[in-house]
Protein backbone atom coordinates (compact mmCIF):
# COMPACT_ATOMS: atom_id res chain seq x y z
CA UNK A 1 0.00 0.00 0.00
CA UNK A 2 1.37 3.40 -0.95
CA UNK A 3 -0.29 6.42 0.70
CA UNK A 4 -1.22 9.20 -1.68
CA UNK A 5 0.85 12.26 -0.83
CA UNK A 6 0.02 14.21 -3.98
CA UNK A 7 -2.16 16.65 -2.07
CA UNK A 8 -1.34 16.43 1.62
CA UNK A 9 1.14 14.82 3.95
CA UNK A 10 0.40 12.94 7.16
CA UNK A 11 -0.25 16.13 9.12
CA UNK A 12 -2.48 17.70 6.51
CA UNK A 13 0.09 20.24 5.30
CA UNK A 14 -0.10 20.62 1.50
CA UNK A 15 2.92 18.96 -0.07
CA UNK A 16 3.04 21.72 -2.64
CA UNK A 17 4.03 24.02 0.23
CA UNK A 18 7.07 21.97 1.15
CA UNK A 19 10.36 23.43 -0.03
CA UNK A 20 11.85 19.99 -0.49
CA UNK A 21 15.21 21.10 -1.85
CA UNK A 22 17.88 23.58 -0.89
CA UNK A 23 19.80 26.10 -2.93
CA UNK A 24 16.79 27.50 -4.77
CA UNK A 25 15.58 24.23 -6.30
CA UNK A 26 11.86 24.62 -5.64
CA UNK A 27 10.60 21.71 -7.72
CA UNK A 28 7.81 19.93 -5.91
CA UNK A 29 8.50 16.33 -4.94
CA UNK A 30 6.15 13.69 -3.58
CA UNK A 31 8.62 12.60 -0.90
CA UNK A 32 11.03 14.47 1.30
CA UNK A 33 13.25 11.40 1.34
CA UNK A 34 13.57 7.93 -0.18
CA UNK A 35 15.52 5.23 1.64
CA UNK A 36 16.61 1.69 0.90
CA UNK A 37 17.79 -0.56 3.69
CA UNK A 38 17.35 -3.59 5.89
CA UNK A 39 13.93 -4.21 7.42
CA UNK A 40 14.40 -5.47 10.97
CA UNK A 41 12.18 -6.01 13.97
CA UNK A 42 13.98 -4.91 17.13
CA UNK A 43 13.70 -6.73 20.44
CA UNK A 44 15.08 -4.48 23.17
CA UNK A 45 16.22 -6.16 26.39
CA UNK A 46 17.78 -4.55 29.44
CA UNK A 47 20.90 -6.36 30.68
CA UNK A 48 23.84 -5.78 32.99
CA UNK A 49 27.41 -5.38 31.79
CA UNK A 50 28.21 -8.70 33.46
CA UNK A 51 25.48 -10.45 31.46
CA UNK A 52 26.72 -8.84 28.27
CA UNK A 53 30.22 -10.08 28.93
CA UNK A 54 29.05 -13.58 29.90
CA UNK A 55 27.21 -13.89 26.57
CA UNK A 56 30.28 -12.79 24.62
CA UNK A 57 28.55 -9.75 23.12
CA UNK A 58 30.75 -6.86 22.00
CA UNK A 59 29.49 -3.74 23.70
CA UNK A 60 28.35 -0.78 21.63
CA UNK A 61 28.69 -2.56 18.30
CA UNK A 62 26.39 -4.09 15.69
CA UNK A 63 27.31 -7.74 15.13
CA UNK A 64 25.84 -9.85 12.33
CA UNK A 65 24.76 -13.26 13.61
CA UNK A 66 22.84 -16.27 12.34
CA UNK A 67 19.51 -17.56 13.65
CA UNK A 68 21.20 -20.12 15.90
CA UNK A 69 23.18 -17.40 17.67
CA UNK A 70 20.03 -15.32 18.15
CA UNK A 71 18.22 -18.34 19.59
CA UNK A 72 21.17 -18.95 21.92
CA UNK A 73 21.07 -15.36 23.15
CA UNK A 74 17.31 -15.42 23.67
CA UNK A 75 17.59 -18.70 25.59
CA UNK A 76 20.14 -17.12 27.93
CA UNK A 77 17.84 -14.13 28.34
CA UNK A 78 14.59 -16.05 28.76
CA UNK A 79 13.92 -14.51 32.19
CA UNK A 80 14.20 -11.02 30.63
CA UNK A 81 11.69 -11.49 27.81
CA UNK A 82 8.59 -10.55 29.80
CA UNK A 83 9.85 -6.95 29.86
CA UNK A 84 11.27 -6.89 26.33
CA UNK A 85 9.84 -4.48 23.76
CA UNK A 86 9.29 -5.20 20.06
CA UNK A 87 9.11 -2.67 17.22
CA UNK A 88 10.07 -2.29 13.59
CA UNK A 89 13.62 -1.13 13.18
CA UNK A 90 16.52 -0.90 10.83
CA UNK A 91 18.47 2.33 10.67
CA UNK A 92 16.93 4.08 7.67
CA UNK A 93 13.45 2.80 8.56
CA UNK A 94 13.67 4.57 11.92
CA UNK A 95 14.78 7.74 10.14
CA UNK A 96 12.02 7.60 7.51
CA UNK A 97 9.39 7.06 10.20
CA UNK A 98 10.73 10.03 12.18
CA UNK A 99 10.68 12.33 9.15
CA UNK A 100 7.16 11.22 8.24
CA UNK A 101 5.77 11.63 11.75
CA UNK A 102 7.18 15.15 11.90
CA UNK A 103 5.20 15.98 8.79
CA UNK A 104 7.23 15.32 5.63
CA UNK A 105 6.28 12.24 3.54
CA UNK A 106 8.89 9.54 2.98
CA UNK A 107 9.29 6.28 1.06
CA UNK A 108 11.00 3.04 2.13
CA UNK A 109 12.28 0.21 -0.07
CA UNK A 110 13.04 -3.04 1.76
CA UNK A 111 12.09 -6.73 2.07
CA UNK A 112 10.04 -8.55 4.70
CA UNK A 113 8.78 -12.12 4.79
CA UNK A 114 5.24 -13.42 5.17
CA UNK A 115 5.54 -13.91 8.93
CA UNK A 116 4.54 -12.31 12.23
CA UNK A 117 7.59 -10.04 12.31
CA UNK A 118 6.82 -8.92 8.78
CA UNK A 119 3.32 -8.04 9.94
CA UNK A 120 4.76 -5.93 12.78
CA UNK A 121 7.09 -4.11 10.41
CA UNK A 122 4.42 -3.42 7.80
CA UNK A 123 1.92 -2.19 10.39
CA UNK A 124 4.48 0.25 11.80
CA UNK A 125 5.26 1.67 8.34
CA UNK A 126 1.61 2.20 7.54
CA UNK A 127 0.76 3.64 10.97
CA UNK A 128 3.59 6.14 10.53
CA UNK A 129 2.57 7.11 6.99
CA UNK A 130 5.72 5.85 5.25
CA UNK A 131 5.04 4.85 1.65
CA UNK A 132 6.22 1.46 0.34
CA UNK A 133 5.35 -1.27 -2.12
CA UNK A 134 5.49 -4.32 0.16
CA UNK A 135 2.53 -5.97 -1.52
CA UNK A 136 4.12 -9.30 -2.47
CA UNK A 137 5.88 -10.74 0.57
CA UNK A 138 7.81 -13.97 0.23
CA UNK A 139 6.84 -17.10 2.18
CA UNK A 140 10.47 -18.20 1.96
CA UNK A 141 12.80 -17.03 4.69
CA UNK A 142 12.13 -14.87 7.73
CA UNK A 143 11.96 -11.16 8.41
CA UNK A 144 15.20 -9.76 9.79
CA UNK A 145 15.52 -9.42 13.56
CA UNK A 146 17.81 -7.44 15.83
CA UNK A 147 18.35 -8.21 19.50
CA UNK A 148 19.23 -4.88 21.11
CA UNK A 149 20.84 -5.26 24.52
CA UNK A 150 20.67 -2.13 26.69
CA UNK A 151 23.11 -1.75 29.58
CA UNK A 152 22.57 0.60 32.58
CA UNK A 153 24.75 3.29 30.96
CA UNK A 154 22.16 3.44 28.11
CA UNK A 155 24.59 1.94 25.57
CA UNK A 156 23.07 -0.40 23.00
CA UNK A 157 24.75 -3.53 21.64
CA UNK A 158 23.07 -5.11 18.62
CA UNK A 159 23.05 -8.70 17.38
CA UNK A 160 21.40 -8.77 13.97
CA UNK A 161 20.14 -11.59 11.80
CA UNK A 162 19.30 -10.02 8.45
CA UNK A 163 16.96 -12.80 7.36
CA UNK A 164 15.31 -11.99 4.04
CA UNK A 165 16.93 -8.53 4.11
CA UNK A 166 20.18 -10.25 3.18
CA UNK A 167 18.67 -10.75 -0.29
CA UNK A 168 17.64 -7.09 -0.68
CA UNK A 169 18.69 -6.26 -4.23
CA UNK A 170 18.31 -3.87 -7.13
CA UNK A 171 14.86 -5.41 -7.68
CA UNK A 172 13.57 -3.53 -4.63
CA UNK A 173 14.91 -0.16 -5.83
CA UNK A 174 11.97 2.01 -6.93
CA UNK A 175 13.08 4.36 -9.71
CA UNK A 176 9.81 6.30 -9.81
CA UNK A 177 9.93 6.96 -6.07
CA UNK A 178 13.55 8.10 -6.28
CA UNK A 179 12.70 10.48 -9.12
CA UNK A 180 9.90 11.93 -6.98
CA UNK A 181 12.04 12.43 -3.87
CA UNK A 182 14.09 15.40 -2.73
CA UNK A 183 16.70 13.19 -1.07
CA UNK A 184 17.83 9.58 -1.15
CA UNK A 185 19.22 8.23 2.10
CA UNK A 186 21.48 5.17 2.24
CA UNK A 187 22.64 3.20 5.26
CA UNK A 188 26.17 1.91 5.61
CA UNK A 189 24.77 -1.45 6.68
CA UNK A 190 24.09 -2.15 2.99
CA UNK A 191 27.83 -2.66 2.60
CA UNK A 192 27.59 -6.09 4.26
CA UNK A 193 25.56 -7.78 1.51
CA UNK A 194 26.64 -8.05 -2.15
CA UNK A 195 23.08 -7.60 -3.39
CA UNK A 196 22.32 -4.85 -0.86
CA UNK A 197 25.49 -3.06 -1.85
CA UNK A 198 24.41 -3.25 -5.49
CA UNK A 199 21.04 -1.77 -4.49
CA UNK A 200 22.80 1.12 -2.78
CA UNK A 201 24.96 1.85 -5.82
CA UNK A 202 21.94 1.73 -8.13
CA UNK A 203 19.97 4.05 -5.85
CA UNK A 204 22.81 6.56 -5.76
CA UNK A 205 23.23 6.41 -9.55
CA UNK A 206 19.52 7.02 -10.13
CA UNK A 207 19.54 9.91 -7.67
CA UNK A 208 22.40 11.51 -9.54
CA UNK A 209 20.63 10.89 -12.86
CA UNK A 210 17.49 12.68 -11.67
CA UNK A 211 19.20 15.47 -9.73
CA UNK A 212 18.10 14.12 -6.34
CA UNK A 213 20.22 14.98 -3.29
CA UNK A 214 22.27 12.11 -1.84
CA UNK A 215 22.88 11.33 1.83
CA UNK A 216 24.51 8.38 3.56
CA UNK A 217 24.95 7.21 7.13
CA UNK A 218 28.16 5.41 8.06
CA UNK A 219 25.89 3.44 10.45
CA UNK A 220 28.45 1.68 12.66
CA UNK A 221 32.23 1.72 13.24
CA UNK A 222 32.31 -1.94 12.21
CA UNK A 223 30.88 -1.11 8.80
CA UNK A 224 33.68 1.37 8.17
CA UNK A 225 36.38 -0.92 9.54
CA UNK A 226 35.40 -4.29 8.06
CA UNK A 227 33.57 -3.24 4.86
CA UNK A 228 35.70 -0.23 3.98
CA UNK A 229 36.00 -0.97 0.27
CA UNK A 230 32.24 -1.30 -0.15
CA UNK A 231 31.66 1.85 1.89
CA UNK A 232 34.20 3.68 -0.27
CA UNK A 233 32.33 2.58 -3.40
CA UNK A 234 29.10 3.98 -1.95
CA UNK A 235 30.65 7.45 -1.62
CA UNK A 236 32.78 7.28 -4.76
CA UNK A 237 32.42 10.49 -6.73
CA UNK A 238 31.15 12.17 -3.58
CA UNK A 239 27.83 12.54 -1.78
CA UNK A 240 26.09 15.68 -0.67
CA UNK A 241 25.61 14.75 2.97
CA UNK A 242 27.17 12.28 5.43
CA UNK A 243 25.84 11.39 8.87
CA UNK A 244 28.22 9.68 11.29
CA UNK A 245 29.13 9.58 14.95
CA UNK A 246 32.55 10.32 16.41
CA UNK A 247 33.72 6.69 16.42
CA UNK A 248 32.69 6.22 12.79
CA UNK A 249 34.37 9.48 11.78
CA UNK A 250 37.65 8.47 13.41
CA UNK A 251 37.45 5.03 11.81
CA UNK A 252 36.82 6.57 8.39
CA UNK A 253 39.76 8.95 8.86
CA UNK A 254 41.94 6.13 10.25
CA UNK A 255 43.03 8.60 12.89
CA UNK A 256 42.56 9.43 16.56
CA UNK A 257 41.90 13.16 16.26
CA UNK A 258 38.52 14.53 15.18
CA UNK A 259 40.13 17.45 13.33
CA UNK A 260 41.90 14.94 11.08
CA UNK A 261 38.67 13.00 10.54
CA UNK A 262 36.93 16.20 9.45
CA UNK A 263 39.54 16.74 6.75
CA UNK A 264 39.10 13.17 5.49
CA UNK A 265 35.29 13.30 5.36
CA UNK A 266 35.44 16.56 3.41
CA UNK A 267 37.08 14.57 0.61
CA UNK A 268 33.87 12.57 0.00
CA UNK A 269 31.06 14.82 1.26
CA UNK A 270 29.97 18.33 0.40
CA UNK A 271 28.39 18.63 3.85
CA UNK A 272 28.32 16.40 6.91
CA UNK A 273 27.30 16.05 10.52
CA UNK A 274 29.30 14.23 13.19
CA UNK A 275 27.22 13.44 16.26
CA UNK A 276 29.02 13.59 19.61
CA UNK A 277 26.51 11.97 21.95
CA UNK A 278 25.75 14.09 24.99
CA UNK A 279 28.19 16.72 23.70
CA UNK A 280 26.01 17.58 20.69
CA UNK A 281 27.27 17.60 17.11
CA UNK A 282 29.64 19.11 14.57
CA UNK A 283 28.10 20.39 11.34
CA UNK A 284 30.04 21.26 8.19
CA UNK A 285 27.69 23.15 5.86
CA UNK A 286 30.18 23.46 3.01
CA UNK A 287 31.60 26.72 4.28
CA UNK A 288 31.69 26.74 8.08
CA UNK A 289 32.22 24.10 10.76
CA UNK A 290 29.60 24.67 13.45
CA UNK A 291 29.52 23.11 16.91
CA UNK A 292 26.07 22.56 18.38
CA UNK A 293 25.78 21.82 22.09
CA UNK A 294 23.86 18.83 23.37
CA UNK A 295 20.83 18.95 25.67
CA UNK A 296 21.25 17.59 29.21
CA UNK A 297 19.00 14.53 29.57
CA UNK A 298 18.75 11.40 31.68
CA UNK A 299 19.43 8.81 28.97
CA UNK A 300 18.10 5.27 29.40
CA UNK A 301 18.65 3.95 25.87
CA UNK A 302 20.78 5.21 22.98
CA UNK A 303 19.21 2.80 20.46
CA UNK A 304 17.83 4.89 17.60
CA UNK A 305 19.48 8.17 18.62
CA UNK A 306 21.48 8.50 15.40
CA UNK A 307 18.49 7.40 13.34
CA UNK A 308 16.29 10.02 14.99
CA UNK A 309 18.99 12.63 14.39
CA UNK A 310 19.07 11.88 10.66
CA UNK A 311 15.27 11.76 10.38
CA UNK A 312 14.85 15.10 12.16
CA UNK A 313 17.65 16.65 10.11
CA UNK A 314 16.01 15.57 6.83
CA UNK A 315 12.67 16.88 8.07
CA UNK A 316 14.25 20.27 8.77
CA UNK A 317 15.77 20.33 5.28
CA UNK A 318 12.32 19.63 3.84
CA UNK A 319 11.28 22.97 5.32
CA UNK A 320 14.19 24.74 3.63
CA UNK A 321 16.13 25.20 6.88
CA UNK A 322 19.90 25.69 6.91
CA UNK A 323 22.20 22.84 7.92
CA UNK A 324 22.97 24.61 11.19
CA UNK A 325 19.29 24.98 12.02
CA UNK A 326 18.68 21.36 11.01
CA UNK A 327 21.51 20.24 13.31
CA UNK A 328 20.04 22.18 16.22
CA UNK A 329 16.65 20.56 15.70
CA UNK A 330 18.12 17.09 15.18
CA UNK A 331 20.19 17.41 18.36
CA UNK A 332 17.02 18.27 20.27
CA UNK A 333 15.16 15.28 18.80
CA UNK A 334 18.01 12.83 19.44
CA UNK A 335 18.22 14.05 23.02
CA UNK A 336 14.53 13.30 23.41
CA UNK A 337 14.54 9.76 22.04
CA UNK A 338 17.25 8.56 24.45
CA UNK A 339 14.91 9.30 27.37
CA UNK A 340 12.70 6.36 26.38
CA UNK A 341 13.04 2.68 25.58
CA UNK A 342 12.38 1.90 21.93
CA UNK A 343 14.11 3.22 18.79
CA UNK A 344 11.65 6.04 18.06
CA UNK A 345 9.29 8.63 19.47
CA UNK A 346 5.54 8.48 18.96
CA UNK A 347 3.78 10.95 16.69
CA UNK A 348 2.56 13.26 19.45
CA UNK A 349 6.08 13.75 20.79
CA UNK A 350 7.46 14.30 17.26
CA UNK A 351 4.86 16.95 16.54
CA UNK A 352 5.45 18.49 19.96
CA UNK A 353 9.16 18.85 19.19
CA UNK A 354 8.29 20.43 15.85
CA UNK A 355 5.95 22.95 17.48
CA UNK A 356 8.46 23.74 20.22
CA UNK A 357 11.33 24.35 17.81
CA UNK A 358 9.66 25.75 14.69
CA UNK A 359 6.51 27.21 16.22
CA UNK A 360 4.02 25.37 13.99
Amino acid sequence: MTPDYADTNVTGVPVSCLALSLYGNCSVKHYAAYAVGAALVDTEIQVTDAELSAMGVEKGMMTLVDQDRQRELLAQLSDHLTSASHASGGSVCNSMIATAMMGAPTYMSCKVAQDADGDIYLADLEHSGVAHRLTDRSSDGVTGKCIVLITPDAERSMNTHLGISETLSTTEVDEAAIKNSAWVYLEGYLATSPTGHAAALKTKALAEQYGVHTAISFSDPGMVKFFRNNMAAMVEGGVELVFCNESEALEWGECDQLDDAVVTIKQVAQRFVITLGADGALCWDGETLHRVAGHPVDAVNTNGAGDMFAGAFLYALSRGETDLRATEFATLAAGEVVKYFGPRLDRDICLGLRRHFFGD
